[in-house]
């Protein structure tokens, strides 16, 4: 064959490649990278808002995979569950239709500390989430792995497989979780992999920094996996579920039947001595991870070396599902050697003939500090290029599905040129995750806690329907099956705190009470509104103790009740929040040019300079927030802004 002629086929077979790959792939509106948690939640948004959406995995049998432990919500995280159902999300559905236990946690606490809390069937959680995508509109998948971007003066215009395809999107969502050229730490032992036994993803991090993107490391790590057969839980003490499952969803999904237990150990100085003789080996303190670990989650070996102090750590066993013997060790994240591992688990009481499945491990990966975001969690340096989920440096399933759902909006949003959704730190914890992020970066894996959150009063876990539902619902993401419950909900909350105002309590009626509790007797009737505002009294219990109270709110739902209750309970509080927001919002309000030059203000110290043309933030509200940036910076930049 003449050169001519190898040419023209070449020619001939790269044009039929480029038709097939057009024909496999037409553009779609928004290509979603990994399936994790941030990017079930990102692709769900955005096809249900009706983009046209491309979800890419690397493996179609780990779509939703509890990676860690089988567990959604606890502190703070629970919250924002609720945010996310209340929104339209997934993930409070098919946490309520794969739990296998259910906590309320703070229950002695002020409502805003309460938090619900599931454990999961991790197999079955992974298949509720692939059934609900599969039953979305415009969503399709593809099994490969993206290794670059296609980038076109500045804005993102589709991807690049490992498999060569060139696929189009006008939006892309990175929400690469640890993948991104992820080593896993076993001992002395390290391999590349995204989780144990998957590969890793390589050549987005080395593309992205060399178009003048900033990236780092971050460590996480997962405790062993062991046989429950091998259990003496006669040893342990049991934590049964609630007796009633409140769950975190507002559709009536359906709830378990039943609950399996959970279980507490402890390790003891025997297991402290035997996981030491392993220290040398371990890729932690030997340097041979970068990354800084979850401050807040911290490996065995790191909890016996920082609280030396202490001789028990506590430990929570965990079944992994309904009809599974495997065991999570929550509490016993470890990298170190696999027979340093065993032998330390033998010695938690027990525990002592446990048969270990798989070893636990640490794993690196690249991250990008999330100050390169703007708040719709697109990026500053591409156009329609999004972030979400560990790859911004949080951790945690319910802190990246938050960053998924917000991200599919907001992609969405950018391929129909509207402007984006920005939720307030007065609005929900979503909107405190993201503005810390924003605003402040991390240099360690993010988690939420209640203590982030200044309006933790306005942001409990039982009013996140009231709160953001109607937001959504006009958005077109939240069904109008959501929205009519918002509005049954109000309704019925404004008939009951009605009737507790005008509601007449005589003192016969209530004394015998008041005396069973221990609280001041009365000697003249009183409302029940009033009645109510006592620390010790809680609605149901007067319901119970009064028919006639009962008689009147007959017919409304328990959470209408409580709803109720906490608002009247907590009216002065709540108040009390509301004007500091509305006093905050004029900070928030006062928005600074893009191209406000911070450079040229003698008048601001070096570090202030430095970190407001860095960030460059959005509006006096969020400058005030940045680490380093102190009142008078800000009352500074509010008159060269009045100038």
């Amino acid at each position: 064959m003449y050169p001519f002629d190898i040419l023209h086929s070449l020619f001939i077979c790269s044009t039929f490649s480029r038709y097939l790959c057009r024909l496999m792939f037409p553009e779609y509106d928004i290509l979603v990278v990994g399936a994790g948690h941030a990017g079930c939640e990102a692709a769900a948004a955005a096809a249900n808002l009706g983009s046209r959406v491309l979800l890419v995995t690397m493996n179609m049998q780990t779509i939703a995979q509890m990676s860690c432990n089988p567990a959604m919500g606890g502190i703070a995280k629970g919250q924002i569950v609720r945010e996310i159902d209340a929104m339209g999300g997934y993930s409070g559905i098919v946490t309520d239709l794969s739990m296998i236990q259910f906590r309320m946690l703070n229950r002695s606490k002020g409502p805003a500390m309460w938090s619900p809390r599931a454990q999961n069937d991790r197999m079955l959680f992974s298949q509720k989430w692939r059934e609900l995508l599969e039953q979305t509109p415009n969503l399709d998948f593809y099994q490969d792995m993206v290794k670059s971007l296609l980038v076109k003066e500045g804005r993102v215009t589709g991807v690049v497989t490992g498999l060569g395809h060139n696929i189009r999107a006008k939006s892309v969502i990175l929400t690469n979780g640890t993948f991104l050229n992820g080593i896993v730490h076993i001992g002395e032992k390290s391999f590349g992999g995204g989780r144990l036994a998957e590969k890793a993803a390589t050549g987005i991090t080395e593309q992205l920094v060399s178009l003048g993107f900033e990236s780092d490391r971050l460590k996480t790590g997962t405790p062993p996996r062991i046989d429950g057969r091998s259990l003496d839980y006669s040893k342990m003490e049991e934590q049964s579920g609630d007796s009633e499952i409140v769950g975190f969803s507002y559709l009536n999904t359906e709830k378990p039947k039943s609950q399996k237990s959970c279980w507490i150990t402890y390790t003891n100085q025997s297991v402290h001595d035997v996981l030491k003789t392993g220290f040398d080996r371990s890729p932690m303190f030997a340097g041979r991870i970068d990354g800084v670990g979850p401050r807040y989650c911290p490996s065995i070996e790191d909890k016996i070396n920082r609280f030396a102090e202490r001789d028990r750590h506590q430990l929570f066993i965990e079944p992994e599902g309904w009809n599974t013997i495997e065991i999570y060790v929550n509490g016993f994240s470890t990298s170190l050697p696999e027979e340093v591992q065993y032998e330390a688990l033998r010695m938690i009481v027990g525990f002592e003939n446990v048969k270990m499945f798989r070893p636990g491990y640490a794993i690196e990966y690249d991250f990008f500090p999330p100050t390169q975001l703007k708040y719709s969690l697109e990026t500053k340096l591409i156009n329609n290029l999004f972030f979400a989920g560990q790859i911004n440096g949080t951790t945690g399933y319910e802190e990246a599905a938050c960053q998924g759902l917000i991200a599919g909006i907001n992609a969405h949003q950018k391929t129909r040129e509207q402007g984006p959704v920005v939720l307030k730190r007065s609005e929900a914890y979503i909107g405190v995750l993201i503005d810390d992020l924003i605003s402040k970066g991390t240099e360690e894996p993010y988690r939420m806690f209640t203590s982030r959150a200044e309006f933790r009063t306005l942001l409990r876990q039982d009013n996140a329907d009231l709160r953001l539902t109607e937001l959504s619902y006009r958005l077109g993401l939240a069904s109008q099956e959501r929205m009519d419950k918002v509005i049954a909900k109000r309704e019925a909350v404004d008939k009951i705190k009605s009737a507790l105002k005008d509601f007449a309590i005589e003192p016969g009626e209530i004394n015998a009470y008041f005396e069973k509790i221990g609280s001041s007797t009365i000697t003249e009737k009183q409302k029940a509104q009033k009645v109510l505002l006592r620390p010790d009294v809680e609605l149901p219990e007067l319901i119970t103790e009064l028919p006639k109270l009962a008689t009147a709110l007959n017919g409304f739902s328990a959470d209408a009740i409580e709803q109720a209750s906490i608002q009247v309970k907590y009216e002065v509080y709540i108040e009390k929040e509301n004007k500091l927001v509305q006093r905050m919002s004029q900070l928030e309000e006062l928005e600074i040019p893009e191209t406000f030059d911070y450079k040229k203000i003698a008048s601001l110290g070096n570090e202030a300079r430095e970190k407001l043309t860095r960030i460059r933030p959005r509006t006096l509200g969020q400058a005030s927030r940045i680490s380093g940036i102190n009142p008078s910076d800000v009352q500074i930049l509010m008159v060269y802004m009045g100038r």
